[in-house]
């Protein structure tokens, strides 16, 4: 859904950002600016400023920034239309709809949304009615109480067509209640009959706490045990979770999100103090689901059951979710006790017990090393072999290459730790596992490792490299006698001197390199020479680059980026550099020769959002903000 920009300023005009902000912020007034400890980051002195004036909020901690659209969307995790129309009814403004079909769209919601509520009332009261003793009971042998049955406002169905003889009306007619998912219609033409009887209802909501659905449990032994409301215009179970509603403010409170396998944990950890879960919905863990945690937080808790099935769907959603991390942004998994979910844990030994699995709580990248290790021998080269291609194969599927290199790395490194330990077990060394030292780095990760350059594993990195750095701590900065033009002159031989000693990096970094703005014409010349024989040539490695470069007449320029002076600046540059420092020291030199494209991208999306404030256009600018470096000022516009 597409809002003019004079609508959206209608509701900045009329809403105070730091009455908004104030929701979930303890804000003091200074001079004409409002400060606070920002919501996003923990810290302890306050950073966070909030200009009513201006219309906009800035971090100069964590680069927090945007106006009281942004906030909601940020603090909440709503999506922007979600943020938009609820800042709307608080300014008592009327959403505008542009066309008959959006018209027709919004009445019908509204519709539906009107008979899921009227749905609701009615469960609510069948179960404190006579006709819902039994299930009342049930709740309560549950451990349930009266106010936790209140608060997730459950209720009960009963037998028969009651639900459909209570409610449907000439305002409610059944083709409404049946797009709704409350009634079936058979196809052979006999009456319609209500979708959920004789069970227990819980009621779904939207992130708003809207009820847009209903999941419905079986007091006996009868099938399906859950049965949940169909697909509707309200309701995709794919992207909806169980108990946002309930959950964020909470989530928002304790940084942090617990997801759960089912109702009951929710409801149960909730009535135990622990509001901040949620649950998907019968369905495995989907990118929708991940995407809505995120925005929550950057650490969602996963807790599954101690079963074999509980560990499958961990295994799943560890396998779903790598392709999408992000900097700042993974999953941490909670494995219960075998025969243990959250609703028994808790109803036993009481919160304390789920605090302390959340304490224990193991890492993504643990979890995926157990997938690939757990009750298997690594005792020949082949089976080594295979562990190495399954964790590269595991680390090139994550799609930023910042959390790639890392996820490499650290698997390097457990391979190696792994291979020593079993070379020394007693600290001597011999024994079958001395042949795969020379693999200890987890050997050729390909487009990540040291196949071309001749480096090998390389545990430790070189002298020059432990007095260099793997940065660019040598540089001449501007605040040395070295002009600007010499600093940016020796940043781009250094960026250069590393690929021509480790052209592996062009495997993931071509690309990247291509868009680097080289301002020395000769060095211009090289780094596009460069790229071309990266593009005919396979299996290239530093020899062979540099050997075709000198053939061109390049000689001249080589020499002058191989030279002491660069390498007494970049020790990671060296030819015999350790792979960890080559990769650690690229990405920072590579990321600061990038950084003036970033801006301008960063500005263009900010310049597109301003004139299309759509949800697709501020989840560009975000994701832009929190991929690559800003210019200081960049701000979502009053």
């Amino acid at each position: 859904m597409a809002f003019s920009p004079q609508f959206l300023d209608e509701i900045r005009a009329r809403l105070s950002l730091s009455d908004v902000v104030s929701r979930h912020v303890k804000l003091q007034l200074r001079g004409r600016e409002h400060t606070g400890l920002c919501p996003f980051h923990n810290e302890k002195s306050p950073s966070f400023t909030v200009s009513n004036d201006k219309n906009f909020y800035h971090c100069f901690g964590c680069g927090a920034h945007g106006d009281v659209i942004g906030y909601l969307m940020q603090a909440e995790g709503v999506s922007f239309p979600e943020a938009v129309e609820q800042l709307a009814a608080e300014a008592g403004l009327e959403v505008p709809v542009s066309s008959p079909e959006e018209r027709a769209q919004e009445q019908r919601r509204a519709g539906l949304l009107e008979v899921m509520e009227a749905a609701c009332a009615f469960y609510e009261q069948t179960l404190r009615s006579p006709m819902g003793k039994t299930a009342l009971a049930y709740l309560h042998g549950r451990g349930l109480s009266d106010e936790t049955i209140s608060r997730f406002r459950l209720g009960f169905a009963p037998p028969g067509n009651s639900l459909k003889t209570a409610i449907m009306s000439d305002a409610m007619p059944e083709a409404l209640l049946a797009e709704g998912g409350l009634v079936r219609k058979p196809d052979d033409g006999r009456p319609s009959y209500d979708f959920f009887r004789d069970r227990v209802l819980f009621p779904i909501a939207d992130a708003r706490g809207r009820i847009i659905a209903f999941g419905g449990r079986t007091m006996g032994d009868g099938e399906p045990k859950y049965l949940n409301s169909p697909d509707t215009p309200l309701f995709d179970k794919r992207r909806t979770l169980y108990g946002l509603a309930h959950a964020r403010s909470a989530a928002h409170n304790n940084k942090r999100i617990l997801v759960a396998e089912g109702y009951m944990d929710v409801i149960a950890l909730s009535q135990h103090g622990i509001d901040e879960v949620v649950a998907p919905l019968g369905t495995a863990l989907s990118e929708s689901h991940l995407a809505v945690l995120w925005k929550v937080t950057n650490e969602p808790y996963l807790c599954f059951d101690g079963d074999n099935a509980g560990q499958r769907a961990q295994a799943r959603s560890a396998e779903r979710a790598l392709p999408l991390l992000a900097p700042e942004r993974s999953l941490r998994f909670i494995t219960l006790p075998a025969g243990e979910d959250p609703d028994s844990l808790v109803s036993t030994q009481g919160a304390q017990a789920m605090e302390e699995l959340i304490a224990k709580s193991t890492p993504l990248d643990a979890v995926i090393w157990k997938l690939e290790t757990a009750g298997r021998d690594f005792d020949t080269p082949e089976r080594l072999a295979g562990l190495e291609k399954r964790l590269e194969d595991r680390a090139l599927s994550i799609a930023d290459r910042k959390v790639q290199f890392q996820y490499q790395s650290l698997f390097r490194q457990k391979l190696r730790d792994m291979i020593n330990a079993a070379r020394n077990p007693n600290g001597n060394s011999g024994g079958r596992q001395g042949q795969y030292q020379g693999r200890g780095g987890g050997g050729n990760f390909n487009r990540g490792g040291s196949g071309r350059g001749g480096r090998g594993g390389r545990g430790a990195a070189s002298w020059e490299d432990r007095r260099a750095g793997t940065h660019l701590g040598g540089v001449p900065d501007a605040g040395t006698r070295s002009g600007p033009d010499i600093l940016k002159k020796r940043h781009e031989q250094v960026l250069l001197a590393v690929i021509l000693n480790h052209p592996d990096l062009l495997d993931m970094f071509a690309e990247d390199l291509a868009m680097v703005n080289v301002s020395n014409p000769k060095l211009d010349n090289l780094r596009q020479e460069i790229l071309k024989v990266y593009a005919l040539t396979e299996n290239l490695d530093s020899e062979g680059l540099k050997t075709q470069l000198v053939k061109q007449g390049n000689s001249v320029i080589l020499q002058s980026v191989l030279t002491s002076d660069v390498y007494v600046h970049a020790g990671f540059a060296r030819l015999d550099a350790a792979e960890d420092a080559v990769r650690t020291g690229f990405l920072q030199v590579l990321a600061s020769h990038l950084a003036p494209a970033r801006r301008a991208e960063l500005e263009d999306a900010r310049r597109l959002y301003v004139n299309e404030p759509t949800d697709e256009n501020w989840e560009r600018f975000e994701k832009l903000k929190m991929d690559g470096p800003g210019s200081p000022g960049t701000e979502v516009p009053a």
